[in-house]
């Protein structure tokens, strides 16, 4: 295929010539309209749209509880469900965690089957094996209608790059089968500076170019006009310890960066998230995440993955991060959306009752606005020391913890027609009794 486009190919060893890769992106859409099974719930990914969507991929998980585990599909239910719960999380995301007490070669079955029965917000398909993409699309044809997925996106997956500059055989096939299928594709760079890519900002962002304009490319080979999104996950090294660092201001230069060529390439872009190398939700997730979250916002993200619960580099879901994360998002849609300068936001009647050397809590404007004025945590505690004190002096991870328990008290299932809920259930015991488990 690269081939009859011009490509230089020696084996594995594709040469794309100047000018290719971006004639060939031409033909992707820059905006990817995802379709949700409540059409309210349906969200535009490009233009000067920010999608949120939860934490990916940790095989452990933390709660105040229980500490530090390898995850279970009780764990993954739960995420599924806070992520519904949560007002701000437009989206229910991917692998919310490894649900690690099912096999390999099944629990994305009932990964997927959890997003579609426990939610009704958008969702990602699985990319470990071609097969389990395809079975992805299946699934996603016994909800929405064989029809309405042919020509419509209902899927947004996850394809990450080897850096430097290798595209496995498992990520290309689930690649060629969602491209294939009319399903969106995130292309994205996983890099980590000075180890997957050279040190300096400028040289990172050559090579996470070269990177999805490669992919991006492929995937108009396969199906011109297929839905892509310019995706860089980026971080730096700890040149001492050899760990990822999270939240440094180098990795925001390469994702303000990366912002400017997606949108120099008209491609919808993935970035960001509540990023963070600490093993606790303490001082330093905050301030990595929060460090992240901002970058992101500023720097034009328009679908941004591991938004809220990512500890650990990665390694840990955690649910109180989860809920905290998830709550600072609310402050992200705030400065998002702008300042009010109509009549009753300028509130000249208001300086004009109040006058010098008053005060505003008492004059009519405050009295019909104080209770949207600003925005306010859930979570965090804005009592005086000494009420703190009496209630227990809890902290924010105690105070995370108790509304975690709340929400999933409060949960209640999103209506899903029954037929269609035995008509997946039949298909995945099909799927699974065909083949023997597999831990590997």
């Amino acid at each position: 295929m690269w081939r009859n486009a011009g490509a230089d190919v020696s084996g594995e060893l594709v040469k794309i010539p100047k000018g290719l890769a971006k004639e060939l992106c031409s033909t992707a859409p820059s905006r990817i309209l995802q379709h949700a099974r409540n059409p309210e719930r349906s969200v535009e990914i490009g233009g000067r749209s920010l999608v949120l969507a939860p934490v990916y991929g940790p095989p452990f998980v933390r709660d105040n509880e229980n500490g530090r585990r390898y995850a279970n599909i009780s764990d993954f239910k739960k995420f599924v469900k806070l992520g519904y719960m949560s007002k701000w999380l437009h989206h229910s995301g991917g692998t919310l965690c490894e649900p690690t007490d099912i096999p390999v070669n099944k629990r994305h079955l009932d990964m997927l089957f959890s997003h579609i029965v426990y939610s009704d917000k958008p969702f990602m398909g699985s990319v470990t094996a071609p097969e389990r993409a395809k079975d992805s699309v299946d699934m996603v044809k016994i909800l929405f209608g064989e029809e309405f997925v042919k020509q419509n996106t209902v899927l947004t997956s996850l394809i990450n790059i080897n850096s430097p500059l290798t595209f496995d055989s498992i990520m290309m096939g689930a690649l060629e089968e969602y491209a294939t299928s009319n399903q969106a594709c995130i292309i994205s760079p996983f890099i980590v500076g000075g180890a997957m890519s050279p040190v300096s900002v400028a040289g990172t962002l050559v090579q996470v170019l070269a990177e999805v304009l490669s992919g991006v490319a492929y995937s108009q080979l396969l199906k011109p006009g297929a839905p892509v999104i310019f995706g860089a996950f980026v971080t730096s090294i700890d040149m001492n310890s050899g760990a990822p660092t999270f939240g440094t201001p180098e990795a925001s230069k390469i994702l303000y960066g990366a912002g400017q060529l997606a949108r120099r390439l008209g491609l919808p872009f993935r970035s960001g998230g509540a990023l963070c190398g600490s093993k606790l939700t303490d001082a330093q997730s905050a301030y990595e995440s929060a460090n992240t979250l901002q970058a992101a916002l500023y720097g034009g993200v328009n679908f941004m993955l591991h938004a809220c619960g990512w500890l650990e580099g990665g390694l840990v879901s955690s649910f109180e991060k989860f809920v905290i994360d998830a709550d600072q998002l609310g402050a992200l849609h705030t400065i998002s959306s702008g300042v009010d300068i109509s009549e009753n936001g300028l509130a000249i009647n208001a300086l004009e009752e109040v006058g010098p050397s008053g005060h505003f809590l008492g004059c009519n404007h405050t009295q019909l606005n104080f209770e949207n004025a600003f925005w306010r945590s859930e979570i965090f505690d804005y009592k005086p020391f000494e009420t703190w004190q009496e209630e227990g002096a809890k902290d924010t991870t105690l105070n995370a913890s108790q509304r975690v328990k709340s929400l999933l008290d409060n949960y209640i299932k999103p209506k899903l027609d029954i037929s269609i809920e035995e008509e997946l259930k039949d298909f995945i015991k099909i799927k699974k009794d065909s083949m023997p488990d597999s831990f590997v």
